[in-house]
């Protein structure tokens, strides 16, 4: 026997061999028998007669869906008793009507009065309408729905309960989805405390209750409860300090406290708790969600069904690590007191992790090489990832070296002065630097990113959460492991906080109330599909890095094959390669252009045609499907442009706005290019390669940003940094600076502190 909320009840019933429930929500794309239940104010509009027909559409639409892939659907519906309801309301209107003409009049019609109405009268007039409305509704997806009514003593009686069990097993095996009701129209009120009675197994009292009972007698895998809440909230919703649990445990009762029941229907969210947390004891999985808010009700089942983070998940399976909303808050409060360190002990800290990672240079290596073999093995990484997840000694000294100039580098970034302005007599505004906050940054097979990363964090006084691929878990691990040791030394190692729960992207894109900003890192499907699902939380970064080279008619011979072959072969797979070979036309079928040629051959480029190029070959290379490809390998574009303007407008049609490169000797050419060209990054006789925050002197980079607010191309501290105003006054009100007040604006620009330069 199971106490809770002062009402005993039985946690596993006699009826059914104890099962095992999901531990984790990415498990729930298994469940193959799953029960729906639909709350009272999930199925009727607002005014509480009728059905909500849109919604109640959608949420067939979605069974629908599930059901088509092979899985037993059920649903334990509300809404009769507000379906008969409408009904009965519209027959005794129109009597009414018809009594009142007769006898008094037109003009005495509003003030007819409505007589309360019985609910169990209700649900008579209502079941027959709501079941029909159920049929036609899945007959559009050509499925079969049978209505099952029970009362609390078909769960009392053996035979009446094995004849309900034997029914619903011969439903769902000709692939029909029951829809269960409480037969309202005969059932008798609820007794108190009617657990206590010796009955072993929850009493029917509500269609929580009833989903509950049903889930665990018919085994099943997934119990979805709807509701006009997002879930379980540790307070009333509502209230200041109300938070969405997004996992609940069997024991964390105490840290909940209820508020009132729905407006509708027979429980409240305690009663959705006592029914959810007795199926799961009885092996089924319970998640309790929204189902009328209009943007998610659309795809809330198949959202749940597909692991995401969606509502409240029961589960009986702690995790042995923090949570990610606790590890977002834990990184906001590091984050605000190493904002609040000296600037030399923030450098201090990047400075011991540079040490760190030539010092533990075998560890770390080791640590990698495991993920290497493990990715070869499982033959789940492309080349040119493999290449992004290997590191080596030399990486290592370069990461050291890039953390050494930013530790260098950000003695004044957080608390500089950038404007000082003198509004009246003895009052001054400051415009400073703060952090931008928490910073969640996301990285495929690129370990040293974490270190980077981790070092710009640390010197703009950012908290910082990072979720790198799986790929590169055991390199990670040891590389955070190091991170926290360098921030242990002046005690803020929560500041910077590896994710490793199962957590999908996705789901950490909705943290809209605890991250501040997205940085991804990694392939453009990647960046792609977080700046899709970020919802309310600014994403910085590249989708695609299509970087072009021009060949310009007054190109050296010495430069363009050494600047093409560094562009293309040094590095293929970074983002800042050259993908699109653009030549003028008059260079076609010269010595310099078979140089270029001679030279891609000799170092294995697979070269694509563009349409222009093609046309003028007899025999020409494999014409290329887009013009806008990304290809991360030994691979490139070429296409042939007539002039500078017309290599201009194809990079601003077929370009992501990265780096693009004119080689040439003309200066003419080359400022009209470097000005019109609208890239992050453009360059005059240099490699693509350069676009690097290392190499551009940031010591390091959170990514290359291709949007045009607030920071662009290599992204260092400076990119990582937001501003606040300052005020110092004396006494000082508006009214003052008004047209009869004593005191008159100055706004005078006042000098700016010395920056320290050392």
């Amino acid at each position: 026997i199971r106490c809770w909320s002062n009402i005993p009840f039985l946690t596993v019933p006699l009826s059914r061999a104890h099962g095992k429930s999901f531990a984790h929500r990415s498990e729930l794309k298994h469940a193959k028998r799953i029960v729906v239940k639909l709350g009272s104010a999930v199925v009727t509009r607002g005014d509480e007669c009728g059905l909500a027909l849109g919604r109640l559409a959608s949420i067939v639409e979605q069974v629908s869906m599930l059901q088509n892939q092979g899985r037993e659907m059920m649903i334990v519906t509300s809404g009769a008793v507000a379906f008969g309801k409408q009904r009965l309301r519209h027959e005794i209107l129109l009597s009414q009507s018809v009594r009142q003409a007769l006898h008094s009049g037109q003009s005495q019609l509003k003030d007819m009065a409505i007589p309360v109405l019985e609910a169990r009268a209700c649900a008579a007039a209502g079941q027959s309408g709501l079941m029909a409305l159920y049929e036609a509704m899945f007959t559009q997806y050509s499925i079969c729905a049978a209505q099952i009514l029970v009362t609390n003593l078909d769960f009392h009686d053996e035979q009446k309960r094995r004849n309900l069990n034997g029914t619903l097993h011969e439903l769902l095996r000709m692939n029909i989805v029951p829809i269960i009701n409480t037969n309202d129209a005969v059932v008798p009120p609820p007794e108190p405390n009617s657990d206590l009675q010796g009955v072993n197994v929850i009493s029917v009292k509500d269609n929580d209750s009833l989903a509950a009972r049903l889930a665990v007698e018919m085994k099943t895998d997934l119990l979805i409860v709807l509701s006009d809440v997002e879930g379980l909230f540790d307070s009333p919703p509502g209230s200041d300090d109300a938070k969405l649990i997004d996992i609940f445990y069997p024991g964390d009762q105490q840290s909940v406290t209820f508020g009132t029941k729905s407006r509708v229907g027979m429980g409240g969210m305690e009663a959705k708790v006592k029914a959810a947390l007795w199926a799961l004891q009885g092996g089924t999985s319970v998640v309790i969600a929204n189902g009328t808010h209009p943007k998610i009700s659309g795809h809330v089942i198949t959202d749940i069904v597909e692991g995401k983070k969606v509502g409240t998940f029961f589960s009986e399976v702690k995790p042995a690590g923090p949570t990610v909303e606790q590890q977002a808050e834990m990184a906001r409060a590091g984050g605000r007191t190493l904002a609040a360190l000296q600037p030399e002990q923030r450098a201090e800290i990047i400075y011991r992790l540079a040490d760190l990672l030539t010092d533990q240079r075998e560890e770390i290596l080791l640590a990698n090489k495991k993920d290497l073999e493990e990715a070869e093995n499982k033959g789940r990484l492309a080349l040119p990832l493999l290449k992004r997840l290997s590191l080596s000694t030399s990486k290592l000294n370069s990461l050291a070296i890039g953390l050494r100039q930013i530790a260098a580098s950000s003695q004044d970034s957080v608390g500089r002065v950038l404007r000082r302005t003198r509004i009246a007599k003895a009052l001054h505004l400051e415009q400073v630097t703060v952090p931008i906050g928490v910073l969640l940054v996301i990285f495929e097979s690129r370990p040293d990113c974490l270190p980077q990363v981790s070092a710009l964090a640390i010197a703009s006084g950012n908290g910082l959460l990072l979720k790198g691929g799986k790929e590169a878990a055991h390199s990670n691990q040891i590389l955070h492991h190091l991170t926290q040791e360098a921030l242990s030394i002046h005690g803020v190692k929560d500041a910077v906080q590896l994710v490793n729960t199962r957590e999908e992207v996705e789901d950490l894109c909705r943290l809209d109330k605890l991250i501040d900003l997205i940085i991804p890192r990694g392939s453009s499907q990647l960046v792609r599909n977080i700046q899709k699902a970020a919802k309310g939380i600014p994403v910085m970064g590249h989708s695609e890095g299509i970087c072009h080279v021009y060949v310009d008619t007054d190109a050296s011979v010495e430069k363009v094959t050494r600047i093409i072959r560094d562009s293309k072969c040094e590095y293929p797979a970074a983002c800042n390669a050259l993908e699109t070979l653009l030549i003028h036309r008059d260079l076609l079928r010269t010595p310099l252009f078979d140089q270029i040629i001679d030279m891609l051959r000799v170092e294995q480029v697979k070269i694509h045609a563009g349409p222009k190029f093609a046309s003028y070959l007899t025999f020409s290379p494999s014409e290329v499907k887009s013009l806008r490809t990304e290809y991360g390998d030994l691979e490139c574009c070429i296409e042939v442009v007539d002039s500078v303007q017309e290599a201009v407008e194809h990079i601003h049609k077929y370009g992501s706005s990265h780096t693009d490169v004119i080689i040439t000797e003309n200066e003419q050419t080359a400022e009209f290019f470097l000005q019109h060209v609208d890239s992050a990054c453009v360059f005059w006789n240099a490699s693509t390669r350069f676009s690097d925050g290392y190499r551009f002197g940031l010591g390091a980079e959170v990514g290359i940003s291709t949007s045009r607010i607030h920071a662009r191309g290599p992204v260092g501290i400076e990119g990582l940094l937001t501003t606040k105003w300052l005020l110092r006054g004396d006494n000082h009100v508006v009214s003052d600076f008004s047209e009869h007040g004593s005191m008159k604006y100055l706004h005078e620009s006042l000098p700016l502190p010395q920056r320290n330069t050392s």
